[in-house]
């Protein structure tokens, strides 16, 4: 297997749905692939408190994040014969109902891109040190948890 350079996952703010339609639309070249599969994570706005979400500002351990979703994005490719694995966060504020996760996975076949990209996002979610805090309509704040 040859090595992959270690790419900087993090975007400043949401991710645009510009950004995934080009993203989507670079693969059309990409003939060996039959199936592709993307995870889009959304800022809700939950209610916490009796005071609703109304954003979340992310904070990363940036070298180490980078460096855990290279090892992820090696492991999964192999594990799962992945032909492309692309891993898109956000830093900094990202308002409710934007964009602050991309994953997508390409693969000859749909069952390789259907488990490799479930497996990918519990990685991201378990192992990778990128932390959330929800913004609460009275500028009070609270750390996100994962579930």
């Amino acid at each position: 297997m040859k090595e992959r350079t270690i790419r900087n996952v993090f975007h400043k703010g949401a991710i645009s749905p510009d950004f995934v339609a080009e993203s989507i639309a670079k693969h059309q070249s990409k003939t060996e692939i039959g199936a592709h599969d993307i995870f889009l994570g959304q800022v809700r706005a939950d209610v916490i408190d009796e005071k609703q979400v109304v954003a979340l500002n992310f904070t990363a351990y940036e070298e180490m994040a980078n460096q855990k979703c290279h090892d992820v994005k090696e492991e999964a490719i192999e594990k799962f014969g992945l032909s492309c694995l692309h891993i898109h966060h956000s830093l900094g504020t990202v308002k409710t109902g934007e964009i602050c996760i991309f994953v997508f996975v390409s693969a000859p076949h749909r069952k390789s891109v259907f488990e490799g990209l479930q497996w990918v996002v519990n990685s991201i979610k378990a192992d990778i040190p990128i932390f959330g805090k929800e913004v609460l309509e009275d500028d009070s704040y609270q750390w996100k948890v994962n579930k």
